[in-house]
């Protein structure tokens, strides 16, 4: 299945991309999805506090992801 990928801020950084297409098997959950971003993308092992969103919800790691989803991965905000 295929799915996009949106990335913000220190995230976006790190990999240096802003939106990525991404390949997954069948019935992959949020868990597997982080663990598979982080085995592509190794500089993320360190950085493991963001968010993560399904077509603009926020998402536990047990939600299984379907084709043509899309996987917001959003740092935490700060600011004053």
């Amino acid at each position: 299945m295929q799915i996009q990928i949106l990335l913000f801020g220190i995230v976006a950084d790190l990999v240096g991309e802003n939106s990525l297409n991404f390949s997954l098997p069948e019935k992959t959950t949020v868990l597997t999805f982080k663990e598979k971003l982080t085995e592509i993308y190794p500089q993320l092992q360190n950085y493991n506090s963001y968010a993560i969103a399904v077509n603009e919800t926020y998402a536990l790691d047990d939600i299984v992801l379907n084709d043509t989803d899309i996987v917001a991965i959003i740092p935490p905000v700060s600011g004053g």
